[in-house]
C-alpha cells in the first residue's frame, strides 16, 4: 500500500508514520516528491487493517497498490525515475546511449572504441570483464583485470561504465569499479544476487531474462528496489521465441507496456536481439520511436576477430552512423540526444 502525506506535513509527522508501519510489521520506502511525500509499505497488506494509520497527523490517504510489483509500479510512483550515473542521467527526455566491446579484450582496443564511440555521443561505456558463457571452453573474461581496464578508460574518456556481475562473491569488486552494475538475462531470476546488489547502493542495469514475462521481469527489478535501491534501470534484450532467423525476438510491445507499468526507465539491447549487425539498426530506431530511454549497442574495431559475439557488433564508423540516424529520430519524437564530439584536430 501507499501512504499519501498531506503537502504540510512535518519530518516528525512522516517519521511517526514509518514507525507505525515498522511496528505493523511493513517495510517502509520513502519517495519524496516536489508536492508531498508518499511512504510505501511493503508487507501483509491485511496489516492496513489494524494500524489505524488514516488517524496519524499529517496523513492524507491509504492507497492500496494492486500490481504484485509494489515500488516498481506506477501506483506507488507516478513520474518517471530518473537514474543517475556518473556524467550521465538515465529516464528523461535526453536518449542515453551505452556502446562498447561485448568482452574487454586488451587496453589498446578498449581506449579506441572508448574515444571513438564518445566521438559520436554515446554516453557510457560497456564492456564485459566476467562473460557467462554458453559453453565452458568460450572466453570467459579477463575479471579482475578487465574491470581495472574499464575503469582506467571510464576516467580518461569521461564515461560512465557498465559491467556485468554474475557471481554474489563479486558484487563488492565490481561496484569498485563500475558506475552501472549489469545483471545479465540468465540471471535475472537469482534472487541472491539481486538482493546482494540492492544493498550495494550502485545503480543497476536489469536485463530481461530469456523466457521471462514482463511480470517475472518487473518482480525481479522489485527484489533489488525491496533493498531500498531504486536506482534500476530495465533492458529489453529480446526473447526466445520459435522464430530462428534472429537470435531473439526483440519485444517493442514490452517497452511500450513497461512504460505505463513502472516508473523505472527502459533501454533497449538491439546487439542481442538480432545477433546481427545489420539488424541495430532498424532496431534501435523502433526501440526509440516505441519509447525506450536508450539503447546498449555493442561496438569492436574489428568484429571479425572478436573474441565473442562480432557477428552482432558495429564497427565504429557504423555506430556513428547509427548514432547519426537516432540524432535524426529524437526531435520527431520530443526527445534529445547529445551531440557528437567535434573533430579539432591535433595528435
Amino acid at each position: 500500500m501507499i501512504v499519501v502525506m498531506q503537502g504540510s506535513a512535518t519530518g516528525e509527522e512522516i517519521a511517526a508514520v514509518e514507525e507505525q508501519l515498522e511496528k505493523s510489521g511493513f517495510v517502509p520506502h520513502r519517495i519524496q516528491g516536489a508536492f508531498r511525500t508518499v511512504i510505501g509499505a511493503v508487507g501483509d497488506p491485511q496489516a492496513a487493517k489494524v494500524t489505524g494509520l488514516e488517524r496519524l497527523p499529517g496523513v492524507e490517504k491509504i492507497v492500496p497498490i494492486t500490481a504484485p510489483y509494489k515500488l516498481v509500479s506506477r501506483q506507488f510512483k507516478a513520474e518517471n525515475s530518473m537514474i543517475k550515473a556518473g556524467p550521465v542521467s538515465i529516464g528523461g527526455e535526453a536518449l542515453a546511449v551505452m556502446a562498447g566491446p561485448c568482452a574487454v579484450e586488451n587496453w589498446s582496443s578498449l581506449i579506441t572504441v572508448a574515444r571513438l564511440v564518445k566521438k559520436s555521443g554515446a554516453r557510457v561505456l560497456r564492456g564485459g570483464a566476467f562473460k557467462p558463457r554458453t559453453s565452458p571452453y568460450s572466453f570467459q573474461g579477463l575479471e579482475h583485470e578487465g574491470l581495472k581496464l574499464l575503469s582506467r578508460a571510464g576516467k580518461e574518456t569521461g564515461l560512465a561504465v557498465v559491467t556485468e556481475v554474475v557471481d554474489v562473491r563479486d558484487v563488492d569488486l565490481v561496484a569498485r569499479y563500475a558506475d552501472i552494475i549489469q545483471i545479465g538475462a540468465r540471471n535475472m531470476q537469482n534472487f541472491t544476487l539481486l538482493r546482494e546488489v540492492g544493498r550495494c547502493g550502485k545503480p543497476v542495469l536489469l536485463k530481461r531474462g530469456l523466457a521471462a514475462t514482463v511480470e517475472e521481469w518487473l518482480m525481479a527489478a522489485e527484489y533489488i528496489l525491496a533493498e531500498k535501491n531504486y536506482q534500476v534501470i530495465l533492458c529489453e534484450r529480446g526473447i526466445r521465441t520459435f522464430e530462428c532467423s534472429t537470435r531473439n525476438t526483440l519485444d517493442i510491445s514490452a517497452v511500450a507496456l513497461v512504460k505505463q507499468l513502472s516508473h523505472l526507465p527502459v533501454i533497449v539491447d538491439p546487439s542481442h536481439s538480432g545477433g546481427n549487425w545489420r539488424l541495430v539498426l532498424p532496431l534501435s530506431l523502433a526501440a526509440i520511436a516505441a519509447g525506450a530511454n536508450g539503447l546498449i549497442v555493442e561496438v569492436h574495431l574489428n568484429p571479425a576477430e572478436a573474441f565473442c559475439d562480432g557477428k552482432q557488433s558495429l564497427t565504429p564508423d557504423n555506430f556513428s552512423h547509427l548514432m547519426g540516424r537516432v540524432a535524426q529520430l529524437a526531435p520527431a519524437l520530443g526527445r534529445t540526444l547529445a551531440a557528437p564530439e567535434q573533430d579539432t584536430g591535433g595528435a
